[in-house]
């Protein structure tokens, strides 16, 4: 077998699929695409009810992947918490390159760093409109996943990220 075998989904899981955040996986498709029968998964992101078809032999090359464990969500609150940061003297438009490529990654890490980034610069200076939609992108992704990792409302999850902003 391929190394993306080792991230096996079945119907009715719950993956995360880089910058659009937490799907399920409700059918695994067989399609002829030019000549070669190939498996693929099809996601409902949770968010949007978008559907997108992954190829099972790319999963693991497109960035899917498991939902966190607890582990990851505690060094993600880590990261949040994190004061000294330095702060970007960039011009808004290559400071939000910067954070779309952290964002595409599809790492929860750096999502984490992007909204804790956002958050401290937004105590500072007023986000231009382009650099407030990255901030409420980044955090709905986080919220999203760590409320379906802990099987908590998103609301609960969003309260207790605020908090962390909040008491630095």
């Amino acid at each position: 077998m391929d190394a993306s075998q080792d991230n096996v989904f079945k119907v009715g899981d719950k993956a995360v699929y880089p910058a659009q955040g937490v799907a399920e996986v409700i059918s695994i498709d067989e399609k002829d695409i030019a000549g070669s029968r190939q498996m693929f998964y099809v996601l409902r992101i949770l968010d949007t009810d978008r559907k997108i078809m992954v190829p099972v032999v790319n999963a693991t090359a497109v960035g899917l992947r498991q939902v966190i464990s607890e582990a990851e969500i505690r060094e993600i609150f880590d990261i949040l918490q994190e004061r000294t940061i330095a702060i970007d003297t960039q011009t808004w438009n290559r400071r939000y390159r910067g954070f779309m490529d952290k964002i595409k990654t599809g790492s929860i890490y750096d999502v984490a760093e992007v909204l804790r980034d956002l958050y401290r610069l937004k105590a500072n200076k007023q986000l231009s409109f382009g650099e407030r939609r990255m901030l409420d992108t980044a955090r709905s992704l986080i919220v999203k996943e760590i409320s379906v990792a802990r099987e908590k409302t998103e609301e609960d999850v969003k309260d207790e990220i605020e908090a962390i902003f909040f008491s630095n």
